[in-house]
């Protein structure tokens, strides 16, 4: 059962609002549940009416930008942060996730089959719990 219609969800660099330097993940190594890596945090999802991170955008492959394949993965997935960011699953999981397509970022029905790729609720679903890391803004 879900609840209403998700908000827009758009990039933290473009939306004008920040994080703390201490809170901030872009630029880190995410790393799955075997150590070993995915990519680079590029960029953060976020709700901006709750002000809340809902994605991480990484950057994988590629060199200097080019060819570089972006993926988005719930922040739920992050078990740890340190100077890197742990996930939850393996990397050929993330890889095997539904692409990302800036145009299509907005729509429900990829968020959805995102989440449930991820084993997550929606964020929007009913009883859904936000991660007890800070992922607010």
């Amino acid at each position: 059962m879900t609840t209403d219609t998700p908000h827009t969800l758009v990039h933290l660099t473009d939306s004008g609002l920040a994080v703390t330097a201490d809170d901030d993940v872009r630029g880190r190594e995410v790393v799955d549940r075997n150590g070993d890596e995915v990519g680079t945090v590029d960029d953060l999802v976020i709700d901006p009416e709750e002000k809340k991170v809902r994605f991480l955008q990484v950057g994988s492959g590629g060199f200097l930008g080019l060819g570089e394949r972006k993926q988005l993965i719930p922040v739920d997935a992050i078990v740890r942060i340190d100077e890197k960011v742990h996930i939850a699953q393996d990397r050929g999981h993330v890889a095997g996730a539904p692409a990302y397509d800036p145009d299509l970022v907005p729509a429900r029905e990829y968020y959805e089959e995102l989440y449930g790729y991820y084993g997550y609720p929606p964020f929007w679903a009913a009883g859904y719990a936000y991660p007890p890391y800070p992922f607010y803004l």
